[in-house]
């Protein structure tokens, strides 16, 4: 395998058939030399490569073309920027040919392949941010900036390699109005025509985004015309539809279906909705497409939420969803846009939120509106297009597709999906609702379930049932459920979310404890007392708020921060009498006291003397090929203000051994030390200089490399003798940072509709437990709580019948963390619990999963956190801490929790 096929798969960050495409790539250039001698023998070229790769039976074409069949998602542009990247550097070849099927991926190639722009597929290859690629257009190839014949002139002479990205329409052979097309008639500026001028190019590569595109007969002459030495096809429907059916391509070589992308996780799992015991046939059209339409719209408004929790709970970027309508016809599109944007569609909520895309909408304000989809702050919530979008709009935050033509579940399936299926945060989540694509088809809804489960389907759907009620019953809402203790200082329910709609009754009705302090005046001493303690969870329990120095150093905080409140001049109104803070600040300290549950903040760090070092090891250079600086550049110190040019093969002599380009850099690192790892540091800079000196011309060459990007270099090798540092502690010790940590809010999803379930009640449909809000809690130190399983509710119940105190944590509470490898995750309990003797952390589990590494990985780390935590307690008196992880099928109403603790 050529080494360049490692380095440009490390810098593009390739996923596996990405790379495996360019794998395959280096093998055919191997075999048929194609780089140094163009194709004569088409029949001899295809026998070389059907010895290899027996699917190629054909090319297809007059020239060798393979088609590389990847899903949707998976990467089609990222791997056309590794294919031209692999044949210049490994091959020298410079000229490229990239075609789009229309308008839409034409623009969107253009940015794609221009440097510094949010997507450009040439990031990481160091070769091309001196000098970036041409990039010639259909818009800009008249000014003959592609020949080169006139470098003077254009800025863009001297770059490594010329990119040339046109529509297909621009190169048609099909005469129009009685003349050639524009690209194949005389330039005054090239002395012939531009289609002649590439035509007559010794190393074109032709590269055909969408190549399904390109098989009908005015197309392919086209394409024969421009003589490349290699075509190269991308595609996710590598067949051609005909009225006897599919034709499959005879030139794939490599095939990456949907079924392998959803499989692998590189794309959403597309479901088809529809609603319980629904008859399409007993509604008309138009009525059949209302319904349709509400349904989406309900899903749009679940998944707006769904997205909203998640990037609450993980930090994450808010991702703005959208709605995909697919129209017959402009009239149809235009009618659709109408109803939707009415007022008796959901009060007029979507006016001005609807973006028609058809062939009379081409104007450059609606292209930006439809490119610009993805940003939060454009206010396009549902697109309504005809067939523009079949492929090239890459965005990630279509979540609901809305058929409205006719459509076989084929065709349904493997193109309208497509431009759902990529994920937004590059990685699926593990909550269904974020990684889920919905297909709203009531009126084919067994027809596409019959086409996926069809031994030779290319995808399997999830099925969603909807039962048929109204929307704004049962639009969702983001809950913050707040601990007990914060609703008690004041009486309030949670404040909305950000980005809820003022005025929208979107909260769950939680209940609303009385509050312990009716007046402003007391409220505020109330939540100034609040704030005082939490500023004070270093002490070593919640019962050290109660001595008297606490106390009274809360309440000269409190009167310091005290406004009293403006008294109103009315009549026959007394003014509030002034408060008693102490009596106040008490009453605060009591609540806390009994509404919170000693947490500590454990810290885990060495005592006595600690030696470090680095084992010796190879060092991984597979992915390094960095490639001279061929340009002069000045260097001005910033500390003399010297300058010194460095001119590409001029030796400057600087450091004595080349090794000490690296050394010096790594030596800045605060865990080295030259004195201690001196013969290790010039072992791995001697095996990164020999492994430059592999690949490049000469010493000058590494010395080049060295001197630019010395940096960088160390920075690898100082990450790669991390995975191989040793450590001699003489022990470990726990270090209590906070006695214990108030309750932390939590967020989840919920209908907003549906009351709150009291806790011995059991779901109606088990499976379905986790969209239900439980409360009505004696003991449970929030309001409210979901429960991901029935056997949670359970638990909840023995905990409310015999624990003191519970709730289910949220993000962050504890900060334990368990190793997944070589990352270190946090590790939430599902419960935590105290009685009059022990405090418990709980976690319930399904039994075939007990046993699992990251199973057993988090028990570790829970029990390793309750020894220190109950070390700590010991020290003032407090309970001991447990950890138990109890099989699902133990757990049941009639167990006690010590029986349950018998058992763990």
């Amino acid at each position: 395998m050529h080494k360049q096929v490692n380095a440009i798969s490390g810098r593009l960050s390739l996923r596996p058939p990405q790379r495996t495409s360019l794998e395959i790539l280096d093998r055919v250039m191997e075999i048929t030399g194609v780089a140094s001698n163009p194709v004569a023998d088409l029949a001899a070229a295809l026998t070389a490569i059907r010895s290899e790769f027996p699917t190629v039976t054909s090319f297809e074409r007059d020239f060798p073309s393979l088609c590389f069949a990847l899903a949707t998602g998976v990467g089609k542009t990222r791997l056309m920027g590794a294919f031209i990247s692999y044949l210049h550097l490994a091959h020298g070849l410079r000229n490229f040919f990239v075609l789009a099927p229309n308008l839409t991926i034409y623009n969107k190639l253009i940015t794609d392949f221009t440097a510094n722009t949010p997507k450009y597929v040439f990031k990481g290859i160091a070769n091309f941010a001196a000098t970036p690629p041409l990039i010639v257009t259909g818009d800009n190839y008249e000014s003959g900036i592609g020949t080169r014949t006139k470098p003077s002139l254009f800025a863009g002479y001297g770059s490594e390699i010329t990119i040339n990205i046109f529509n297909i329409a621009k190169i048609n052979t099909e005469v129009r109005g009685g003349k050639a097309p524009r690209i194949k008639r005389l330039s005054e500026y090239i002395g012939d025509s531009y289609f002649n001028y590439l035509a007559e190019l010794p190393d074109l590569v032709l590269i055909m985004d969408e190549s399904h595109r390109y098989r009908a007969s005015a197309g392919v002459r086209a394409i024969n015309e421009l003589e490349p030495i290699l075509g190269l096809e991308l595609t996710a429907t590598p067949f051609v539809e005909s009225s006897s059916g599919a034709i499959p391509f005879k030139n794939v070589i490599y095939d990456y279906p949907l079924a392998k992308a959803l499989q692998d996780g590189f794309v959403k799992e597309p479901a088809v909705v529809t609603q319980r015991n629904f008859q399409p046939q007993q509604y008309s059209r138009e009525e059949l497409e209302q319904i349709k339409l509400e349904d989406g719209v309900r899903l749009h408004e679940s998944i707006k939420v769904e997205l909203e929790t998640y990037a609450r709970q993980t930090g994450n970027k808010i991702v703005k969803p959208f709605m995909l309508v697919i129209a017959r016809d402009t009239t149809h599109a235009k009618a659709l846009l109408d109803l939707i944007e009415a007022d008796q569609f959901f009060e007029g909520r979507y006016r001005s939120k609807v973006l028609q895309v058809d062939s009379t909408t081409r104007e450059e304000e609606v292209i930006q509106r439809l490119l610009a989809v993805e940003s939060p702050d454009e206010p396009t919530e549902i697109v309504i297009h005809v067939n523009m979008l079949k492929e090239g709009w890459d965005v990630t935050n279509l979540y609901t597709i809305v058929p409205l033509r006719a459509a076989n579940a084929r065709i349904l399936i493997e193109q309208s999906i497509g431009r759902g299926l990529r994920l937004p945060f590059g990685k699926r989540t593990g909550v269904k609702a974020v990684d889920r694509l919905n297909i709203v088809a009531h009126d084919k809804f067994q027809e596409i379930v019959d086409e996926a489960n069809r031994p030779d389907s290319v995808i399997r759907l999830e099925q969603v049932i909807l039962e048929p009620t109204d929307h704004e019953r049962h639009r969702p809402s983001t809950v913050i459920a707040s601990p007990t203790i914060a609703n008690l200082l004041t009486g309030q329910p949670p404040v909305d979310p950000p980005g809820k709609e003022p005025g929208r009754n979107d909260a769950i009705s939680q209940p609303s404890p009385a509050p312990l302090f009716a007046t402003p005046a007391t409220q505020q001493i109330a939540q100034l007392t609040y704030q005082a303690i939490q500023r004070r969870e270093t002490l070593p329990s919640v019962t050290y708020l109660q001595r008297d120095e606490v106390v009274q150093a809360i309440v000269r905080e409190v009167q310091a921060q005290y406004i009293v409140p403006s008294q109103g001049e009315l009549p026959g109104i007394e003014a509030e009498p002034a408060p008693d803070f102490m009596v106040i600040v008490n009453q605060v300290v009591a609540q806390v006291q009994q509404l919170t549950i000693d947490i500590p903040r454990i810290v885990v760090v060495p005592k006595g003397e600690v030696t470090t070092g680095f084992h010796e090891f190879t060092l991984a250079t597979a992915n390094v090929h960095y490639q001279p600086v061929a340009r002069d550049l000045l260097i001005q110190s910033l500390q003399t203000n010297q300058q010194e040019a460095l001119s590409m093969g001029a030796r400057v002599a600087a450091e004595a051994r080349l090794e000490d380009y690296l050394v010096r850099q790594l030596v800045d690192f605060p865990d080295i030390s030259y004195d201690d790892h001196a013969d290790l540091l010039y072992d791995l800079a001697g095996q990164l200089v020999r492994h430059l000196g592999s690949y490049l011309a000469d010493e000058d060459e590494v010395h080049n490399v060295l001197l630019y990007y010395q940096r960088q270099l160390a920075a690898l090798i100082h990450a790669q003798m991390q995975e191989h540092r040793w450590e001699k502690v003489a022990g470990y010790e726990a270090q209590v940072t906070r006695g214990f940590t108030t309750l932390k809010e939590s967020a989840f999803t919920a209908q907003a509709d549906h009351p709150i379930h009291p806790l011995h009640t059991p779901p109606a449909d088990r499976s379905k437990i986790a969209q239900l809000v439980y409360g009505g809690f004696q003991r449970c130190l929030y309001t409210v709580q979901k429960f991901q399983s029935d056997t949670e509710r359970k638990l909840a119940i023995i905990l409310e019948r015999e624990a003191d105190k519970w709730f289910k944590p949220a993000r962050g509470q504890f900060q334990i963390y368990y190793k997944a490898g070589l990352e270190q995750k946090e590790y939430v309990p599902d419960f935590v619990a105290e009685t009059a003797t022990q405090l418990y952390l709980l976690e319930p589990k399904a039994s075939n999963e007990v046993n699992t590494d990251e199973v057993q990985a988090k028990r570790k780390a829970a029990e390793t956190w309750c020894q220190h935590a109950t070390a700590h307690a010991g020290q003032y008196g407090g309970k001991p801490w447990r950890y138990l992880l109890l099989p699902h099928d133990r757990i049941a109403e009639n167990m006690t929790l010590a029986g349950l603790a018998a058992q763990a």
